[in-house]
């Protein structure tokens, strides 16, 4: 990883400033924001393989993949640290690299909201405390700016009770996740390298207020390669969770509260816990805005999962080990909705390619393939034979479950 002042010519002033994605509900590894259309995330040799070999079958269900870029760690004039992508030669034609990129929510000095009951953005002092600078060691001042971070999230994001309230623009598992990672560069690389991310569709550009489901499938979570202390850690984990049963955990959530105007956040430590009966009880409050129960929702997601579940059963050998499943959907909805709907012969026509006319769109991906394995898989250490049986079950579980609350069961 190399710092470069901002006073560097060259590739520091031409790149791009990554920013934390505030829509990141699960996983641990950072997920960056590039531009409006694009996020990236550290570079894992087994995934970018995955992408650069997948069945087109399976293209629908997946980010669309963009490439690679190389990432730099930058220091400003006042030795505040950030990301900076510089995109390899071959990657240039389909992106236009901006020169000073807009900061960061959490870096404009807007005030934070009161009595609103929710988390407005950063103030200026605030945003003072966060940054990291280079007068000491950076490990030592990022350390320092991670528990800071952490506080801010924490009181953020949770209640009296110690349950996530709402805030209301920031995700905190994001930001955790975010300064996580840059401690994690400045401690664990002094060579300090660049480092390789992979560029991906950002898969709720699209909407206005993303509500986002992550759930873990399958029964095991360990890949091949995991040595015996992290397998033993994977499948404690499923073994105390709905992921030995039903196949499927919750391993993140926020959903738009229209009443409340922000979302409602939970992170993989909720879901761990969750029972059968309260996995289910999750689902609906994932499909609960906070006044009512979005049922026009039910159909389009069970569609789209059954068309997943039938993409998984024919792909022989593949092994999704730790993968995730995004459900997406807005949170806010279609004007004519709201209104009551709109008269047929006012209907806006379809668009080849959209959701019919009068469904909304929901969106059905999965993501992280860091241990996933197939046959021809790189540093493939055996083959399975057969569709993923674990995979299959959580689908088939999620599916019955949304079909039980669609009947009011």
């Amino acid at each position: 990883m190399v710092v470069q002042d901002s006073a560097d010519a060259g590739g520091a002033r031409g790149g791009v400033q990554l920013e934390p994605f505030l829509h990141q509900v699960g996983g641990h590894l950072s997920v960056m924001k590039y531009d409006e259309d694009t996020v990236c995330k550290p570079l894992v040799s087994q995934e970018q393989k995955f992408y650069e070999s997948l069945p087109l079958v399976m293209k629908r269900f997946t980010p669309q993949y963009r490439g690679t870029i190389t990432v730099h760690l930058r220091k400003d004039s006042l030795g505040h640290l950030s990301l900076v992508a510089s995109p390899l030669q071959e990657n240039r034609g389909p992106f236009v690299v901006s020169a000073g990129a807009a900061g960061a929510p959490w870096q404009q000095p807007q005030q934070t909201s009161q009595g609103s009951g929710g988390a407005g953005p950063l103030s200026r002092r605030q945003h003072a405390q966060l940054a990291p600078r280079l007068e000491e060691s950076p490990a030592t001042e990022l350390l320092r700016a991670e528990a800071r971070l952490s506080t801010y999230a924490s009181s953020a994001a949770e209640d009296a009770d110690r349950n996530q309230a709402e805030p209301r623009r920031l995700n905190p598992w994001a930001l955790r996740c975010h300064q996580a990672h840059m401690t994690r560069l400045c401690t664990e690389h002094p060579q300090r390298k660049p480092h390789r991310f992979l560029l991906l569709e950002n898969v709720v550009s699209q909407y206005t207020h993303p509500c986002v489901l992550d759930l873990k499938m399958g029964t095991r979570q360990h890949g091949d390669d995991a040595s015996e202390e992290k397998k033993a850690r994977h499948m404690t984990k499923c073994a105390h969770s709905t992921s030995a049963c039903l196949g499927v955990r919750i391993c993140g959530m926020q959903v738009y509260q229209t009443d409340k105007k922000h979302f409602l956040c939970k992170d993989k430590y909720y879901g761990r816990k969750l029972s059968v009966e309260g996995f289910r009880q999750a689902l609906h409050q994932f499909l609960h805005d906070g006044t009512r129960l979005r049922t026009e929702l039910l159909g389009p997601i069970q569609g789209q999962l059954r068309a997943l579940l039938s993409v998984i059963r024919s792909q022989s050998s593949y092994r999704f080990f730790s993968s995730s499943l995004l459900i997406i959907y807005d949170g806010q909805e279609p004007p004519e909705r709201a209104l009551g709907g709109l008269r047929p012969q006012e209907a806006p026509q379809r668009v080849p390619g959209s959701c019919p006319a009068g469904l909304p769109k929901v969106d059905i991906r999965m993501i992280d393939f860091a241990h996933t394995t197939y046959r021809g898989s790189w540093n493939e250490h055996r083959t399975y034979d057969g569709p993923d049986s674990g995979y299959i079950l959580g689908l088939e579980n999620l599916i019955q479950i949304l079909q039980d609350i669609q009947e009011g069961q």
